[in-house]
């Protein structure tokens, strides 16, 4: 069954479950008006369209009635000369603040049984009253999928290749990832990205697939609620995490959906939680690049809005946006700020948002793998910890002196010093205790204090840092043993 003919089965289907209002949220609204006229056309059904340029019309082509371009207009002339059909509101969504508009779109709905009515209101976001939400369904048109994606770019190519006479050159690796990531896009959409891409020096490459993801961000996602993370690590960059590190290897093709791992579940995502600076942000960048797909952000603060029920909105219309960025990385950092179980003062709006989030965890069917990191466990509701809500919770745990060692090392290179010059064992010695985070800080400021002597930074510059700076376990190392304490016998090591 082709994607159209399916759409057309769903759509009958729901019309026959006599819901007088259905909502279409779609950014294909031609796409959406052909499953519509195909669907009257097969059923016998009379189809009308309502737009504010032309008003009424009772069919695409047909003449239209300009008295009726005001939707209050357009529904008393529905009323007062009630054809029972499928009448679709192409531009409705600024009207449906009017209570006398609401009003009368609910009692032509109330009269469906005798009236045959199904009013379907089309548009990249519908925002239906309440009073109209209890009787209406919604409709969802189905995506793009990876051999209509493919087909999209043969097509592309194709007419590159003829109007330049030119072959297109392609690399494999970049070619299968375009793939993924258009999929779940709007077919327009998907188009122009694959012509921008084609067009941009006859080739297709990783330069392509990164600007696609840019654009395709963009699309998806303009309320500054879901961040695109640019600044992607590598593992090789990131100390220590050998068990962490391991458990990626195993899961990475299953993710990345590749031949032969049709059979495996599809990895859901991890709990990171650690002492502050031992490397979870860190782990979540590296995981990005590693898996080579794109990391999205939450940000709690933008999340929250003083409405009712807008916090939970842009939630969902967030975590809407990672699926559409399918395959991609969800990460929440310091989820305990959005979602802490003692909240009681903020009206509920943790707990709901807390159940928004449960739902979407347990019901999510696309590649969306989600990093939580969270610094204090005790504000974490139990029932975000229960088995299965991730596939595992990993404490990243101070690192031991090897690992300090190997961080030394990083971070050293990265910042193009030498690093056989330095003593890397003594480094390690001398900073029990401290974090990653803290190891890098210490070169930092080691290397201005060298700077300002004029001399080239060294062993000696490094210790004295160290010796001067008091790390986070020493400064609060009751709550930081805790922790430790609590993980040792809940959680599994990330080394």
């Amino acid at each position: 069954m082709t994607d159209m003919k399916k759409e057309v089965e769903e759509l009958r289907l729901l019309l026959r479950s006599s819901f007088p209002v259905v909502v279409v949220e779609t950014a294909e609204e031609q796409r959406f008006l052909d499953v519509a006229e195909n669907l009257a056309n097969l059923d016998d059904k009379t189809l009308f369209t309502w737009s504010t340029v032309r008003g009424l019309s009772g069919n695409r082509a047909g003449t239209s009635l300009t008295m009726t371009r005001d939707l209050g207009d357009c529904i008393n002339h529905i009323t007062s000369d009630p054809r029972g059909g499928i009448y679709v509101f192409l531009d409705a969504t600024p009207y449906l603040e009017d209570p006398q508009i609401v009003r009368m779109i609910r009692e032509l709905a109330m009269a469906h049984t005798r009236n045959r009515i199904t009013m379907v209101f089309v548009g990249t976001r519908v925002d239906l009253h309440p009073d109209l939400q209890r009787m209406s369904a919604t409709f969802r048109m189905s995506a793009i999928g990876p051999d209509e994606v493919k087909a999209l770019i043969k097509e592309e190519a194709d007419m590159y290749m003829f109007q330049r006479e030119t072959n297109i050159k392609a690399d494999k690796a970049a070619y299968e990832m375009l793939v993924q990531h258009l999929i779940g896009l709007s077919r327009d959409d998907a188009r122009r990205m694959i012509r921008q891409s084609i067009e941009h020096e006859g080739a297709i490459t990783m330069e392509d697939v990164a600007r696609v993801l840019k654009l395709k961000h963009e699309s998806l996602g303009k309320d500054g609620t879901l961040q695109m993370v640019t600044e992607i690590e590598s593992l090789e960059n990131v100390g220590g995490l050998a068990r962490l590190k391991k458990w990626l290897e195993l899961r990475r093709d299953a993710f990345q959906g590749k031949k032969g791992t049709e059979g495996l579940d599809v990895p859901r995502g991890v709990l990171l939680l650690g002492v502050q600076g031992a490397g979870k942000s860190l782990s979540a960048r590296a995981i990005a690049g590693a898996w080579r797909v794109p990391l999205l952000r939450l940000d709690f603060g933008a999340l929250y809005n003083k409405f009712h029920g807008e916090t939970e909105r842009n939630l969902r219309d967030a975590l809407e946006t990672a699926s559409q960025m399918s395959p991609a990385i969800l990460w929440m950092d310091e989820i305990e700020k959005g979602v802490a179980s003692d909240s009681g003062g903020d009206g509920g709006v943790s707990r709901r948002v807390l159940g928004t989030l449960l739902t979407w965890m347990s019901e999510r069917k696309n590649r969306v793998f989600m990093i939580a990191t969270a610094n204090d466990i005790e504000s974490l509701p139990p029932e975000l910890l229960r088995k299965g809500r991730f596939d595992e919770i990993f404490f990243v745990d101070l690192p031991t002196a090897p690992i300090r060692a190997e961080i030394f090392a990083i971070h050293l290179k990265r910042r193009k010093h030498a690093v056989e010059k330095f003593d890397l064992h003594r480094l390690a010695s001398n900073s029990d205790r401290f974090s990653g985070a803290e190891i890098e800080q210490a070169i930092i400021a080691a290397a201005y204090t060298a700077h300002a002597q004029g001399k080239t930074l060294e062993t000696v510059h490094v210790l004295a840092e160290l010796g001067a700076t008091r790390p986070l376990a020493v400064v609060r190392a009751e709550k930081v043993q805790a922790l430790r304490d609590w993980a040792a016998e809940r959680t599994v090591p990330t080394d």
